[in-house]
Formats: C-alpha cells, structure tokens, sequence
C-alpha cells in the first residue's frame, strides 16, 4: 500500500522518489549511470528512493538538485516529507533547531533524542508508535537522525543534557542497544561542545519530574523551549514561561553530578548491562 499524507495525497517521501525517477529517465540514465554521475550513493539506494521504500537523505537531495539543476525543487519536497513525520507541534523548534547556538535539554525517563543512537530510537519508535508500519517507524528513525547533523556544522552548538537517572534504568529488550547507546553518550560527552550531566535517583524529587524540556538559544540571542509530554507538546518563546522553564531547568541541573561524575555513572551502567550478556 502506498504511503499517503493525512488528507489522502500520495506522501511527499513518495512524490519525492517519483520527481527523482521521472528526472533520471529524461535524461537517459539508468540508476547505474545516475549513482556514478551524482558519486557517493549506491544505485541500490537511490532505487530505494525512487519507489519510497527508504528516506532521501539531505545529502543525496543536495546531490541531485545540483546535477539536475532542479534549482533546490527536490529539497522542497524533502523538506515537506521530513515534516510528515515531525509531530505538528514541534515543527517550528526542529527549523530553529539547525540554526542554535546553545540547545539545553532535559529528559526524565528517555535518552534526549539528539543523543540517540539509531537502533535506540528505532526500539523507542516501535514502543511508542503502536499503529506505525515499518516504513514509517523508518521515516521516524531517519529524521531523527538527521536532527544530530547540527553537530557536523563547522561551529556546532554547545550542547547541555542533563538526564534523569531513570532513563539508564530502562534498559531495551535487547541489550546490545542500551550498551551501544551508553558508550555512544561516553563518547559524545568528551567533546568540547557537549556537557552531560546525570540526575541521580539519590537526589530525590525535582522541579522537572515527568517532562521533557529542550531550550534553544538562536544566534541573536532570543530563546525558544520545546515542553513535551505523552504524545503532545508546546513550544513556548512568551519572556514570563521562558524565565519559569530556565529556572526549572537550573534547578535540576544544580541537582545533577558534575560531567565527570556523571560520565563515570554512565559506564557504571555500561559495566552492568555488560555484565548481564
């Protein structure tokens, strides 16, 4: 069955592999002939593509604009495909998002998702999206990927998580995924740009029990928060809510190990899932 939107059109995911595959073959090209013209991706891939059966990276879109010299069309319809699966409410912050100079996050029970490995936040997806086929849980889990490309910009944001303890307490099905998400987050911390911090349980109760809180500093200084719960969420830019959520934010934080300590929590949990295989 054919992906289609909400209102019943085809899916931009879906237009896109079609305005893709109608652009190859005008110009005489088999999908060997396009991979070795354009570089870099698999003919395979871009088959994928064609038919909607996998997600366009930006990439590739960048690449075909180009060589087609479609004059940035194809990324117009990347960038409505990427909305499709962006819940509604967040798709004006995940815009700002790409442009921040500082992003803060707080997560109560869950990895911050740009700290998610791909298997992490394909098993979350699945948990979470019950009526959600493959394809899309896919769709979910590409674009979530695409969000941590903030941090191959030549001057990536300074990044700020400070995480419950909760959340390496909830250990995935299979243990290989929280082990390979641990060592990813010990390996992201050690980066100039990014402080991870640990809420302990031993803290008890906090001002950020239960939410989920992202702030975003953009380059002129201005603040944007994302505030999410189950299944829904706000993002707020009013002065009085921003002051009410930084605050809460600085609370948690000053409840929080420092990096170091934190770090060698993390492995601590490393060590036990390590243990259990």
């Amino acid at each position: 069955m054919e992906l289609t939107s909400d209102n019943g059109d085809v899916a931009p995911e879906v237009r896109l592999g079609r305005r893709i595959r109608q652009l190859r073959k005008e110009n005489g090209l088999s999908l060997r002939q396009l991979s070795e013209r354009v570089g870099g991706f698999s003919y395979s891939y871009i088959g994928r593509v064609e038919l909607g059966r996998q997600p366009a990276s930006d990439g590739l879109v960048t690449a075909l604009d180009e060589f087609f010299g479609t004059g940035g069309t194809l990324s117009e319809i990347k960038g409505l495909a990427r909305d499709i699966v962006i819940a509604q409410y967040s798709r004006e912050y995940v815009r700002r998002e790409r442009g921040a100079s500082r992003i803060q996050s707080f997560a109560s029970s869950l990895i911050p998702g740009l700290l998610q490995t791909k298997d992490y936040a394909r098993e979350l997806f699945r948990a979470s999206s019950v009526r959600a086929s493959d394809r899309e849980i896919d769709a979910q889990v590409a674009t979530r990927m695409e969000r941590q490309a903030v941090f191959l910009r030549d001057e990536p944001p300074y990044y700020l998580a400070v995480i419950d303890e909760a959340a390496f307490r909830r250990p995935t099905l299979d243990r290989r995924i929280i082990r390979e998400q641990l060592e990813h987050i010990a390996s992201f911390g050690s980066n100039p740009y990014a402080t991870i911090q640990v809420l302990p349980f031993a803290q008890g109760l906090h001002p950020m029990l239960g939410g989920t809180l992202n702030l975003l500093t953009l380059k002129d200084g201005r603040m944007v928060a994302l505030v999410e719960s189950f299944r829904s969420g706000d993002v707020v830019e009013s002065s009085s809510s921003l002051l009410e959520l930084v605050q809460r934010f600085d609370l948690a934080r000053s409840k929080a190990l420092p990096a170091t300590e934190s770090l060698d929590l993390i492995r601590n949990y490393l060590k036990e899932y390590s243990d259990e295989s």
